[in-house]
């Protein structure tokens, strides 16, 4: 043999060497394997001496008696041995009975299993779903809270745990407040405690949870225990697909403050960056959120999952969405270890959400950028202000109306005047049309902006006004959807005021309209047409901007009608109210403004010399005519 090759060998030996050594099991393994190598011993040994029992007594009835009993102490023991290779100090805790135990205020009735010592059931007792059913935030068969950690080389979880309730329940009042407390046992001295408290008139739940004499059982390498929580949020809404849009998982940055939450069309998953003060499952009117002074700290990810959609969901769909959420608790290796948490089990209301003073009334979309603000700073504390009356929330809205209305009547008549000058002035911008070819556009348009200049008209008087009337539409747009107090209120034909008013189901769907007549959306409809009609005939019809408004006039209701049509009732009832109320001020303002004394001052204005300084539109205008080749008329 030459020297390379028994250099190869050498290193051959060696690699195998170092590779059995790697891989060796850890002292920890082979305990685990002997344990398991012995359990199985003792049931082989407990089979086998059952079944030479069964031989030896098999010849008379009270032999088999007590062959059976014997079979069945031997089954007990064999599950003991059992619990115990998988549960170690829980083993005992594993044996028990499922008990109900009700806890409960004016606001809410929550129910608590002693097996897993979990919350199976939430139910708000002020409200009902839309076929007035109770209503429960989730469900005993489609939920689940747990905690899990590592005890040694065994994977412990409270859901297979039976806890001791403290009690039989309670109930308490306004003013008044009580606990409860669920054990699990882990031999004398050790135990993992869940404490519930609930005081009379309060969404809120303390939720403590204390691990007693655990540090010789949770595994020494842990630094944390694994929180889990997750539910099918169930169908309580009419209008299943605007309550599927509007359910998702939230959670709140505690560091920046910073609330988001994720996809509300989609199955989406995020692990988060950091502390979070609180994870929330938000459907479109009710929350079921766990809060944390101290913060929920990484690793933390939240996740949502929609169920299939179809044909007949507003029919039979029964669950919307799967939400969860997987969260850490630090845990130190002391004698005794207690966390306190705080759920909130209640409505999405803004007042409400707002006292919990952690930032979860951002849960509720009332618009983006400037229409939030309008929201919560003009549009809330006025709604809310009315609804201290104890008004009918039709009146509540029509009032509602009546003062923005008002608070928008100085911009409503800028733009009303505006358009009368434009009025007044048509006559003499069609008369100059005529003066130039068809080709000769931008000559016209230079020549008409010219004549606006020497009239002091301002072609954009009008646009001002109504764009600083935009922000109050369209936060209005995402208000009444968005408000708690319209679910299940009716008026008039309504039923509710915060899903669509059908007066008429359809036996077939209509693409971009539904398979309903909601008549608030057709009066909607109607006070627009209306609206713009007369709008329209300020102007007549004979030049391009006349056709373009024709057009708008019979394109824009029969958009508005098919995309209001499943939109709350509260929503179109109020663009009704407020398109009514526009034609009204337009023909008091009709009455009052005088157009021959706009066309006076028009005319005024044209004799007084061209020395008014261009605007920025209209040295555009000129800069264009240069560069085509075409020089302005001399002033």
């Amino acid at each position: 043999m030459d020297r390379n090759s028994i250099i190869g060998l050498t290193l051959i030996g060696l690699i195998m060497v170092v590779f059995s050594i790697m891989n060796r099991p850890s002292e920890e393994e082979l305990a685990a394997q002997k344990s398991r190598q012995d359990s199985i011993a003792a049931v082989e040994q407990e089979k086998k001496l059952a079944e030479e029992s069964a031989q030896q007594h098999s010849l008379t009835p009270e032999a088999n008696s007590n062959a059976v009993q014997q079979d069945t102490t031997v089954s007990d023991s064999v599950k003991a041995i059992l619990r115990q290779n998988e549960f170690g100090v829980f083993a005992d805790a594993t044996v028990g009975e499922e008990k109900l135990i009700t806890i409960e205020n004016d606001k809410v009735r929550l129910v608590i299993s002693t097996r897993g010592g979990r919350m199976v059931s939430a139910e708000l007792k002020e409200y009902h779903t839309y076929d007035s059913l109770p209503l429960y935030l989730f469900t005993p068969d489609r939920s689940s809270f747990n905690m899990r950690f590592a005890a040694g080389t065994r994977v412990i979880a409270t859901n297979d745990l039976y806890f001791t309730p403290g009690s039989d329940g309670f109930s308490v009042n306004a003013g008044e407040k009580n606990s409860i407390s669920f054990r699990a046992s882990a031999g004398q001295g050790k135990y993992i405690e869940y404490t519930y408290g609930l005081t009379g008139g309060s969404y809120v739940v303390d939720f403590n949870i204390n691990m007693v004499g655990l540090d010789q059982v949770i595994a020494a390498n842990t630094n944390f225990v694994d929180l889990n929580w997750e539910f099918d949020a169930p169908r309580q809404e009419k209008n299943v697909k605007t309550e599927r849009r509007n359910t998702s998982v939230y959670y709140h940055y505690m560091e920046d403050g910073e609330t988001d939450h994720l996809s509300t069309t989609k199955e989406d998953q995020k692990d988060l960056e950091a502390k979070s003060s609180w994870v929330a499952m938000k459907s479109q009117f009710f929350t079921a959120a766990l809060m944390s002074k101290e913060g929920l700290d990484k690793p933390l990810s939240v996740e949502v999952k929609p169920f299939e959609e179809k044909d007949d969901d507003e029919i039979h769909a029964e669950y919307l969405k799967t939400l969860k959420a997987e969260m850490s608790i630090p845990y130190d290796h002391k004698a005794s270890e207690n966390h306190a948490f705080q759920f909130y089990f209640g409505p999405n209301h803004y007042k409400t959400l707002k006292d919990l003073d952690v930032g979860m009334e951002n849960i509720i979309y009332l618009g983006w950028g400037v229409f939030k603000w309008v929201n919560k700073f003009l549009v809330i504390p006025v709604f809310n202000y009315l609804d201290s009356f104890d008004l009918s929330y039709g009146l509540i809205i029509l009032l509602l109306t009546v003062l923005i209305k008002s608070l928008l009547f100085p911009l409503t008549y800028r733009t009303y005047l505006s358009s009368a000058k434009m009025r007044v002035l048509k006559p003499d911008i069609e008369e100059l049309g005529k003066k130039f070819k068809p080709e000769d556009t931008l000559k016209k348009q230079q020549a008409t902006m010219a004549l606006y200049r020497q009239a002091g008209v301002n072609p954009l008087g009008g646009c001002i006004p109504t764009l600083l009337q935009m922000p109050i539409l369209y936060a209005m747009f995402s208000f009444f959807p968005a408000s708690i107090e319209l679910r299940q209120q009716p008026f008039l034909w309504a039923k509710d005021l915060s899903t669509y008013d059908s007066v008429l189901q359809l036996p077939f769907h209509i693409p971009g309209y539904g398979d309903h007549v909601s008549l608030f959306t057709l009066l909607m409809t109607a006070s627009i047409f209306a609206t713009m009609k007369y709008n329209t005939g300020q102007y007549g019809s004979n030049d391009q901007m006349g056709k373009q408004m024709k057009i708008m006039m019979y394109v824009m209701p029969v958009f508005f009608m098919g995309f209001l049509n499943n939109y709350s009732s509260g929503l179109t009832y109020y663009y009704f109210l407020s398109n009514m109320i526009t034609f009204l001020q337009q023909q008091i303002f009709r009455r009052f403004v005088d157009d021959d004394a706009i066309h006076k001052k028009i005319q005024e204005n044209k004799k007084k010399p061209a020395s008014q300084k261009k605007s920025k539109f209209q040295e555009r205008m000129d800069e264009m005519m240069k560069q085509r080749g075409y020089q302005p008329p001399k002033r």
